[in-house]
């Protein structure tokens, strides 16, 4: 997968635990490039979540989807309802992301099965190539022991592109479970992905709750794209916002 956004910026994804169709056109209305589709976390359940992949046009290259595990069933009903890219979080090991890719790719590649139910999904011929190519699949690495075994991951055949989660990446490393680290062993291992991923052609992303430290990652070329807050945090902080406006309170 190789980054192209609107502006010639590195795309900016805007993560879903809300199930709202209406979230994922005024995040894509505001300039962000695509969306995540949180079935990991959140309330977004899977029949809500092949809905909302359907507010995104059908080319959008950012319409992504993170599962909750390595279940083909789930991912095989988001990728017909149009997700460009799944994420599987808490990849540790070669096998799991091969398992990932047979459930993402069509054969050739992986063991997806042909079956559409989204009309004109890909363009191009032979479709099932169509497919492979217009597909990310997105290893999410969080553990340390993910990052130990980055190398042989991230070298898995048909496998596209490797999302830090750093706030759980932190907790396995012992620290507390924040995003946002400019030093430390989080930081380490974003900068150890980032060369592993150059050396191999997949790309690197990862979230962030904060524009700043993601344009200095982005200015640093150490990441691809960034998933840039949480449509639920949004909400929370604007409303208190509003109220300790209102109130008068600090």
């Amino acid at each position: 997968m190789k980054w192209d956004s609107r502006g010639g910026q590195p795309p900016a994804l805007l993560h879903q635990a809300l199930a709202s169709l209406s979230v994922t056109e005024w995040a894509l209305a505001a300039g962000y490039d695509g969306v995540v589709v949180d079935l990991q976390h959140g309330e977004v359940g899977l029949e809500v979540a092949c809905t909302m992949l359907r507010a995104a046009p059908r080319d959008s290259a950012y319409s992504y989807a993170r599962v909750g595990g390595l279940d083909p069933a789930p991912i095989l009903r988001l990728l017909d309802s149009g997700a460009r890219g799944i994420i599987a979080p808490t990849i540790e090991s070669r096998e799991q992301a091969r398992m990932l890719v047979e459930a993402t790719k069509y054969p050739g590649v992986g063991n997806r099965s042909l079956g559409p139910s989204r009309p004109n999904l890909y363009t191009g011929q032979p479709y099932t190539e169509a497919g492979n190519q217009a597909v990310s699949t997105i290893a999410q690495i969080e553990t340390v022991a993910g990052v130990e075994n980055a190398e042989s991951i991230i070298t898995t055949p048909g496998l596209d592109s490797i999302y830090i989660g750093p706030a759980d990446l932190a907790v396995s490393y012992g620290l507390p479970g924040r995003g946002d680290w400019e030093d430390g062993p989080v930081h380490d291992a974003i900068v150890h992905l980032s060369k592993v991923t150059r050396a191999h052609g997949v790309t690197l992303g990862i979230y962030s709750g904060s524009s700043a430290y993601a344009a200095d990652l982005f200015d640093r070329e150490l990441v691809d794209y960034v998933g840039l807050g949480i449509d639920l945090i949004f909400l929370s902080r604007a409303a208190q916002d509003s109220i300790k406006t209102l109130r008068g309170t600090k």
